[in-house]
């Protein structure tokens, strides 16, 4: 079948479901890998006896390095084929799951973090492209429909995929299962994939790159460092805070300059892809931030097993589910500024429930809330992204779907760093237990045990205590949780202040040329 057929048929042929075979295999271990590690992190902090804020740059680093390497996808596909930088995308994010596994720290596990980040940040980008390209722009919605099998999946089964690996084995077979999976990949890619025409492109900013990435890093490492410094007056707080702020003021006075930057904020200019940004970027900061601490309260607080903590937070995928595709057809036909808000109305009924956690607060309750937020998360994330690049030109499109991609990462970077510092400052501020100290010789506290020995009821024989301390602790752990669920909640209500804002009135799309037949070569997706 030629290329003209396969572009020019309705429905989608099995030469593009072949190739569509390969791009999935790879969205599932990207999108799995964020949801099943996101109920890992109270093991890890009892793994590698570290603070929340330190492990939550497990998911921090992997972030990051997705927004760095997001816009060098479309520029190195052009450069050295998109089935050879696919296949190397592949076997990075495979290689640096199996050394994930092999850490025996925090440190060497962000940092190997960091490198399958590097390859699962180009999966889902360059999948896109390859898949747009076998189907042709004109069938897009269909391709999406493929494509949005593991997006919707990935935040069902992810957690429970992660729960029970856990429990049933041990936290390295959550990065083990990615061996099997990616070594399939990579030998369907080899076959499935159609052979690489790489041709000249335009220049890639690295200059920009090395500005914007680093900046972000240190800026969010000095903003994780205050809990454990305890004052901003720290060197390793304000210092990387200063270094990394300044860099991004820096990179962000560059970015006009380039014919070609890393981030294109001349884009900024067309009103609807601003609002449209600002709104994501806030709702991704609030929602993506404090939804990483949904799991960790019901294992650190109620006790769970994480199969359990998993399964609890199955209602959200599940109303995601429900609504993505309605809204990817209303999306079509109603203006976003219609039916977003009330998407967002849904997100803030579910959110309240978190805000009144106790640790005996109702499962059916909290089951409610997730799963109404659910709802209001599927009619809310494509819409906006859809909104963000409908009035773009067809040149801009690139451009613009890198640019939305890069804040979406970024927005979930800050997210998780912010929410996991004032969840541990919280805890914090617990009060010691007199005469207990760790290995450290820091002073154990009343919450600090007692989420311990929700976890390892052992410990309580070896470190006899009224049981009425673990009573003030827990309960004291619950109203952390709750307290940082309000700085989230107050987050979503702000995102209505840009939602008012975005266009309530039908606009046309501005249509692709024949020259643009191939699509943005960095699409919008969701991690």
């Amino acid at each position: 079948m030629t290329q003209q057929s396969v572009a020019t048929s309705d429905k989608l042929d099995a030469a593009v479901l072949k190739v569509a075979g390969v791009v999935v295999l790879g969205a599932i271990m990207s999108i799995l890998d964020v949801t099943v590690v996101s109920v890992a992190l109270p093991t890890f902090q009892t793994e590698f006896d570290a603070s929340y804020a330190r492990v939550a740059w497990t998911m921090t680093g992997y972030t990051l390095a997705l927004a760095t390497v997001i816009p060098l996808s479309g520029w190195a596909a052009d450069r050295f084929g998109t089935k050879r930088l696919y296949m190397v995308a592949l076997a990075l994010f495979t290689i640096g799951s199996g050394l994930c596994a092999t850490a025996d720290s925090i440190g060497q596990l962000i940092g190997f973090r960091v490198l399958q980040g590097l390859g699962g940040g180009m999966l889902m980008p360059l999948g896109m492209t390859i898949m747009t390209r076998a189907a042709g722009p004109h069938r897009i919605g269909r391709l999406m429909a493929v494509l949005g099998i593991p997006m919707l999946l990935g935040p069902i089964g992810g957690p429970i995929l992660g729960g029970w690996l856990i429990d049933t084995a041990s936290w390295h077979w959550i990065f083990l299962i990615n061996l099997p999976i990616g070594v399939i990949a990579l030998i369907y890619a080899q076959f499935a994939l159609p052979k690489d025409a790489p041709e000249p492109s335009e220049s890639f900013d690295f200059l920009g790159m090395l500005m914007l990435s680093p900046g972000l890093a240190l800026f969010l490492y000095g903003v994780s460092s205050l809990p454990e410094a305890g004052t901003f007056s720290a060197t390793k707080v304000w210092a990387p805070m200063l270094v990394g702020g300044a860099l991004v003021v820096a990179f962000v006075l560059y970015s006009f300059k380039p014919r070609h930057p890393l981030l294109d904020l001349r884009l900024f200019r067309n009103r609807n892809l601003t609002i449209a940004a600002v709104t994501l970027f806030v709702f991704i900061i609030a929602f993506m931030g404090a939804g990483l601490l949904f799991p960790s309260y019901f294992l650190q607080v109620r006790g769970e097993s994480t199969l359990a903590a998993g399964l609890l937070m199955a209602p959200q995928g599940i109303g995601a589910m429900i609504t993505m595709p309605i809204a990817g057809t209303l999306a079509d036909r109603v203006p976003i500024g219609r039916t977003v808000p009330f998407a967002l109305a849904l997100i803030v009924a579910g959110f309240f429930g978190f805000t009144q956690v106790d640790p005996q607060t109702s499962y059916w309750l909290l089951g409610g809330s997730l799963f109404v937020m659910g709802l209001g998360m599927g009619g809310t994330m494509m819409p906006i992204m859809t909104s963000a690049l409908r009035t773009l030109q067809a040149q801009e499109v690139a451009r613009g779907s890198t640019l939305v991609n890069i804040l979406q990462q970024i927005g979930g970077s800050v997210g998780a760093a912010v929410m996991s510092v004032i969840l541990t400052n919280e805890l914090n501020g617990s009060r010691p237990i007199p005469g207990l100290v760790d290995e450290s010789g820091k002073p154990i506290t009343e919450a600090g045990l007692a989420i311990a020995s929700q976890q390892r009821p052992e410990l309580l024989a070896q470190m006899p205590v009224d049981p009425s301390i673990i009573e003030r602790g827990l309960d004291f752990a619950a109203r952390s949780f709750a307290h940082t669920f309000w700085v989230g909640f107050a987050l979503v209500l702000a995102t209505f202040i840009p939602a008012a804002l975005l266009p309530r009135r039908r606009t046309p799309a501005q249509p692709l040329g024949d020259e643009q037949t191939d699509m943005p070569k960095t699409p919008v997706v969701i991690h």
